[in-house]
């Protein structure tokens, strides 16, 4: 014999069942799952070629300049990803070392620098960049050419003193040349 709550019990069940198996697939419909996925591409390296400031020859105590247009500026080469924004720092001597450990003055103006964006690597021949910069402080939105090729044309004048030592006198110029990410 059944009693008063089984009855109830089953009268209840039954209906708790029927939603629940009707309430699963609704759940299930509420919900969906999607796949992204994240890329990246890696830019071409720099390459940075460097150049000489060739001065040639100098007369004691009498001071010589190239321009940065003149075929005797030094020309650094870079190339890498077209149209990448790049940050350059030029580290320049104070002074070129020569026999005996004499040192000869060098000089840098602020207008001793030019920046060729059309990968030309003639001084005589500027393309398009910024021309007569200052390369203690290059521009901060410098960018390499369509063509994937930048040059730095450089000039600056040597100072002899009227007793400097006979000989050949040499210094280091550094270019650091960066991407920026921008």
């Amino acid at each position: 014999m059944r009693t008063f709550s089984q009855i109830k019990f089953k009268k209840y069940l039954v209906p708790v069942l029927v939603m629940a198996v009707v309430a699963v697939p609704a759940l299930v419909q509420s919900q969906d799952v999607a796949n992204g996925s994240a890329t990246a591409t890696i830019l071409a390296a720099l390459q940075v070629t460097g150049g000489t400031l060739a001065f040639g020859n100098v007369y004691q105590g009498v001071a010589k300049s190239i321009a940065n247009n003149n075929a005797a500026a030094g020309v650094f080469q870079i190339t890498g990803a077209a149209l990448a924004v790049i940050s350059l720092y030029m580290q320049l001597p104070e002074y070129l070392q020569g026999p005996s450990n004499d040192r000869m003055v060098i000089a840098f103006s602020t207008t001793d620098a030019s920046v060729d964006s059309t990968a030309n690597v003639d001084p005589t021949a500027f393309g398009d960049g910024w021309q007569n910069t200052n390369p203690h402080a290059f521009p901060a939105a410098t960018t390499i050419g369509g063509l994937g090729g930048a040059a730095i044309f450089l000039g600056g004048k040597v100072i002899p003193s009227v007793n400097q030592t006979a000989g050949g006198y040499t210094g280091d110029i550094v270019l650091t040349v960066s991407y920026t990410g921008v």
